[in-house]
């Protein structure tokens, strides 16, 4: 499994792309990630409900396995690096 979480960034740099930042203007996950911390991007409506942490699992699923991939390809090549 960690050898398919390496060798799919370019998969995850779709993906986040994509559905990660859809709709694009403005990109709905920084809505909802400023939601969650508090900001003002949503002020005056009421607290997240489920449907809207789905949301943020579904957008934010994307960037968390390319930040996962990205760590693993680093550690690989440092790893790799130290052997020589």
């Amino acid at each position: 499994m960690i050898k398919q979480l390496k060798d799919n960034w370019k998969l995850f740099l779709l993906a986040s792309l994509t559905l990660g930042l859809a709709p694009f203007n403005p990109p709905h996950i920084l809505g909802k990630i400023e939601w969650i911390i508090g900001g003002s991007a949503f002020s005056g409506e009421q607290a997240m409900q489920a449907k809207d942490w789905f949301d943020v699992l579904l957008h934010g699923s994307p960037w968390l396995l390319l930040i996962v991939s990205i760590v693993l390809n680093l550690f690989a090549l440092k790893t790799k690096n130290d052997l020589k």
